[in-house]
């Protein structure tokens, strides 16, 4: 997680929403990781997680992730819990609840719901105090900026 939130602090630089996420596979390697990057990209699917699955893919050369785990900063929304479900993904560990988008708990349960067709295992609250931290200093920032 302190990896995810390094890459977080790097999105945070420039100018995108401070969320980080990296991959490994099942021997403990580094396999893929991503940044959010919708405003440099101009990309609404340019989230950390979506990005680091579509690396992790490329790395392993198949979309089935289910040896690996997924580490991301903040709880995932539903386009990202969606990917993360079809890549059957085999953990799933983030930092802090999203309480407007979380998908995993917080606004809704998409893995637990008759639309997943796969188990998702998870893990929340992983070094949730800095994750928390990272994503309301930089929102304060945001907010100080004249505009």
């Amino acid at each position: 997680m302190n990896r995810a939130l390094e890459l977080a602090a790097a999105a945070g630089k420039a100018g995108e929403i401070p969320v980080g996420a990296i991959i490994i596979d099942a021997n403990n390697n580094l396999i893929a990781t991503g940044e959010n990057r919708r405003e440099r990209d101009k990309d609404p699917t340019a989230h950390a997680e979506i990005l680091a699955l579509r690396a992790a893919g490329k790395a392993l050369q198949n979309w089935h992730l289910n040896q690996c785990t997924l580490y991301v900063t903040l709880e995932p929304c539903p386009m990202c819990t969606g990917a993360i479900a079809l890549a059957r993904l085999g953990l799933l560990v983030y930092g802090v609840d999203d309480p407007k988008t979380g998908s995993i708990r917080t606004t809704t349960n998409l893995p637990d719901s008759a639309c997943c067709h796969h188990h998702l295992s998870v893990l929340g609250g992983i070094l949730e105090s800095a994750c928390r931290e990272q994503l309301q200093a930089w929102f304060l920032q945001r907010r100080q900026q004249p505009r």
